[in-house]
């Protein structure tokens, strides 16, 4: 993907287009709802410059990153009429299921890398049986 990292930290919100390579990425709009990519755009940098993303409001435990994010998600869902997920029911959602797949892809790959692996691609007709 290509794009730009909104992330919110002691200094404000910032802008990156590298950097966040080795993040996990949560899809949160579903298959052929990408008409709205350009929407949430609009709406991500107008949230970014609100008053409560300011620098000095950041705290580390209560106002950071993680609720710039929920805060940005809760936001798009009551323009949809949606109720506003709490952190309890985000993390639940969203978070843990990407978190468990990475660390299931993380274990393999460490094991992969500490043994002598062949990888066989099978053709296509054997692949489907």
């Amino acid at each position: 993907f290509a794009g730009v990292v909104y992330n919110y930290d002691q200094e404000g919100v910032h802008r990156a287009a590298s950097g966040w390579e080795q993040c996990i990425s949560i899809p949160l709009l579903q298959p052929g709802m990408a008409e709205l990519l350009q929407h949430w755009d609009e709406l991500l940098e107008q949230f970014s410059l609100e008053e409560a993303w300011l620098p000095h409001r950041y705290e580390e435990q209560q106002h950071n990153c993680y609720t710039f994010a929920l805060a940005f998600i809760n936001r798009v869902r009551q323009g949809q009429g949606q109720e506003p997920l709490s952190k309890a029911q985000f993390t639940e959602s969203f978070l843990l299921p990407r978190t468990r797949e990475a660390s299931r892809y993380l274990t393999l790959h460490q094991e992969l890398a500490h043994r002598d692996v062949y990888v066989v691609l099978l053709p296509e007709e054997e692949q489907d049986s």
